[in-house]
């Protein structure tokens, strides 16, 4: 149906390529152009200040997730004006004792405006539907919860 690509780009800037010296830092670019300075966590020597693999994932599932929701409520004709979600991911061991992200818990927070306004049923609703048709959520085996609608 459709293709996607990244480029990853790292160029090591240590004399020593030990696993102490290494630099984890390097870029994420994307088709578009858009140019994302990205980076190991900091517990395995990454930059605080750049985004890392882990913050991506749960950066996609919370924005597919938004996106596929915002779809949803403008074909039923509701009137979205703001969506903030505060999403989390848990590193944890996984069945077989591998660290992964296991569970990534979604926080939207949805202001409806418009003549009509969804009911709390409606929009419990809709974040299933958006939960169930999310390219990403239907990707992982992660556990994703949608709370706080």
């Amino acid at each position: 149906m459709s293709e996607h690509k990244i480029t990853v780009e790292w160029k090591r800037e240590s004399e020593d390529f030990s696993y102490e010296a290494y630099n984890r830092d390097h870029v994420l670019v994307f088709e578009g152009g858009v140019r994302v300075p990205a980076s190991a966590v900091p517990a395995y020597g990454g930059n605080p200040a750049h985004v890392n693999p882990e913050e991506a994932f749960i950066a996609a599932l919370s924005s597919c997730h938004m996106l596929t929701f915002l779809a949803m409520a403008a074909k039923k004709r509701f009137v979205v004006d703001c969506y903030i979600d505060h999403a989390v991911g848990l590193l944890e061991k996984n069945q077989n004792k591998k660290l992964a992200i296991t569970r990534a818990i979604l926080h939207p927070q949805v202001i409806f405006g418009g003549p009509t306004l969804p009911t709390q049923e409606q929009i419990h609703a809709l974040h299933e539907r958006a939960h169930s048709e999310c390219f990403i959520a239907n990707s992982v085996t992660t556990e994703v919860t949608v709370e706080g609608e």
